[in-house]
């Protein structure tokens, strides 16, 4: 953007403003239409005022008497003329409104739907508030010319009719007017020139001042906890300093062109007052002429600014426009097949992992696309591999453990489960299935993913674990917050399952937010349940009621879970040991104690960093830090 010529930018603004009238055509022809009427009603206005003051003021005025009939009739007139031109106002401004604010609507739908079309990977690689502004800021910014488009529109056919109006008058007047009107499309194209880079420059502050925002917010329990508030607060104003200097200087550049743009036509008027008396000395043209004219030129100083509004505002435009459709137009889309598991099957799936490697280098279908924020800072080179031939089973019905040490893969290989990712080598298949073969609805039914890091919405508990989800009953809400411990402390909330839990579930402490999270996961009778060490903050105690309750319940599931406690790893039928993004050994907890010194090893350190975080919670001392050498984030369970 910041290399375009400024004639890229108006043809480009142009092409945008094209793509919405293409998208409303109807609105914009009733818009157009209004502003034609508004436009042509004008001229006849400038000479009904003329014929008025010619014919009836002038000679009442000589003669010293008033004709009350023509007075009454040049009234009439201006009222009948007024309001059509009101008609016309209201189609222009009717048109223009339900056209910018319903592509406004469509596209931040279109936005959003994208959103959470695109893979994981590539939310991963943008700031939460830079895609809150493409979908709002952006979005207004594009079509923000479109309000005053058909005023615009509209004012081109007023200027060529009234450019033809005044030959007819007299063609020496017209060309004064040839004179004036030129110079007022060519101080438009340079106010828009330069206007431009100031546009687009805020258009961009506006993004990363947002970007910051939402950033030190969502990120308040660091700030505060370390300190860092005025430091984020410096940060911050930084940015927004920037932003309001943009904003100034585009405000100082509009003061600059606005009383130019309001004199000129005032100049225009002088200019026909000084012509128009020396043809009316000849006798070449009457009063009621001199005076439409001159009317005529001071009515158009108002509508000749809508042309400087659109083309100010195209920068922006095209600034908003092309941010938007990096997101509309980014790669990395993960479509569906066509496949589906039987709708009624209620018995656990299998999984089966087949050769799989992944990475996030350049041929991962999963390669974030940094375009959409606007940079070039695509990694150079292939990315390094995070899994190499990775091969394993969970049986139907069973529970196989995933342990490792931090990087090995684990949470890799659970979003490969729940298809957030597809490996860029070899197949994960569910009953015989390849995920990427399988229809959305039949993915969501078949397979729940909880998290290491719980996301709860600001609601309440049934809408958190419901998710408005048919056949989800309280009966079934109740059952799945029994499985996972979570029905004890939901009965004793002051409203129960109505209970609002704030933003982010700010009421709870982190162990309920995964109960509550793994209850959702539960509601929906999932025959393939994956746990990305999601009972990290649970007390042990509950987190293994909560395992051997899954293992004893009427859900049919089967359980991969990323597991690091000794009696979690015990439980399953089968641990899968990584290291290194690759499948070290498998077997029983007790067969890889035997023989797997770097299991065994990592185990035990696991165990003694558990030990020490119940000893610091005993003594008061913060657990959530690294001991001996290993660093799990826990919160204290309430």
């Amino acid at each position: 953007m910041a290399n375009r010529t400024s004639r890229d930018v108006l043809l480009r603004g142009l092409w945008v403003l094209g793509q919405g009238i293409r998208e409303q055509p109807g609105l914009f022809t009733v818009g157009v239409g209004g502003s034609v009427v508004f436009g042509l009603l004008t001229i006849a206005s400038a000479y009904v005022v003329g014929a008025i003051v010619g014919e009836v003021v002038v000679p009442s005025i000589e003669s010293g008497q008033a004709e009350t009939g023509l007075l009454a009739a040049g009234a009439a007139a201006l009222l009948a003329v007024s309001v059509v031109k009101v008609g016309g106002i209201f189609g222009r401004r009717l048109g223009a409104g339900f056209m910018q604010y319903r592509l406004q609507a469509s596209y931040r739908r279109r936005v959003t739907r994208r959103y959470l079309e695109l893979p994981m990977a590539w939310h991963q690689r943008h700031p939460t508030g830079t895609l809150l502004s493409n979908a709002n800021s952006d979005v207004e910014a594009t079509w923000f010319p479109v309000a005053p488009l058909p005023f615009a529109v509209g004012t081109v056919v007023m200027l060529v009719a009234a450019i033809g109006a005044l030959f007819v008058t007299d063609w020496v007047l017209a060309l004064v007017g040839l004179a004036v009107f030129p110079a007022l499309f060519t101080l438009n194209v340079v106010y828009s020139r330069r206007m431009a880079p100031r546009q687009v420059r805020a258009q961009q502050l506006r993004a990363e001042v947002s970007a910051i925002a939402h950033e030190s917010f969502d990120g308040a329990l660091v700030v505060k906890t370390m300190g860092r508030e005025g430091q984020e607060t410096v940060r911050f104003a930084a940015r927004a300093a920037e932003l309001r200097d943009a904003l100034i200087a585009v405000g100082r550049l509009r003061g600059m062109f606005d009383p130019l743009l309001e004199t000129l036509p005032s100049l225009g008027t002088l200019a026909v007052l000084l012509v128009g008396t020396y043809r009316l000395r000849q006798g070449a043209i009457s009063v009621a002429d001199l005076v439409s004219v001159a009317f005529l030129f001071t009515v158009l100083a108002f509508p000749v600014r809508a042309i400087g509004w659109v083309l100010a505002e195209l920068p922006r435009s095209v600034a908003g426009w092309d941010r938007v459709h990096r997101v509309l137009t980014a790669s990395g889309q993960m479509p569906y097949g066509t496949d589906g598991l039987p709708a009624a099957a209620t018995d656990a799936a299998s999984l089966v992992l087949d050769r799989v490697r992944f990475s996030y280098g350049p041929d991962s279908p999963d390669t974030p696309d940094t375009t959409a924020r606007g940079t070039d800072d695509a990694a150079s080179g292939p990315a390094p591999q995070v899994l190499h031939d990775v091969s394993f089973t969970v049986p139907a019905g069973r529970t196989v453990a995933l342990v490792g040490p931090t990087g090995s893969g684990k949470s890799t290989i659970a979003a490969l489960a729940a298809r957030l990712v597809d490996p860029t080598a070899g197949t994960v298949t569910v009953d015989g299935v390849d995920l990427r073969e399988l229809t959305a609805e039949s993915l969501a039914r078949t397979i729940s993913l909880v998290a290491q890091v719980p996301f709860v919405f600001d609601d309440t508990v049934r809408a958190n674990v419901a998710l408005d989800r048919d056949g989800v009953t309280d009966e079934s809400v109740w059952a799945a917050l029994r499985l996972a411990e979570a029905d004890g402390f939901i009965a004793a909330l002051p409203d129960g399952l109505d209970t609002m839990v704030g933003e982010r579930g700010t009421t709870l402490s982190g162990g309920q937010r995964q109960r509550l999270t793994l209850a959702r996961a539960l509601a929906g009778r999932p025959r393939l349940l994956v746990l990305d060490d999601a009972t990290s903050a649970v007390d042990p105690r509950v987190e293994a009621a909560i395992l051997a309750a899954l293992r004893t319940s009427e859900i049919a599931t089967s359980i991969l879970v990323v597991a690091y406690r000794r009696a979690t790893i015990a439980l399953a039928d089968e641990v899968v040991f990584l290291d290194q993004g690759r499948v070290v050994d498998t077997g029983t907890h007790q067969q890889l104690l035997a023989r797997c010194p770097g299991y065994a090893d990592l185990v035990t350190a696991y165990e003694q960093a558990e030990a020490q975080r119940e000893r610091d919670r005993a003594g008061g001392v913060d657990p959530t830090g690294p001991v001996d050498g290993v660093s799990r984030p826990v919160e204290v369970n309430r």
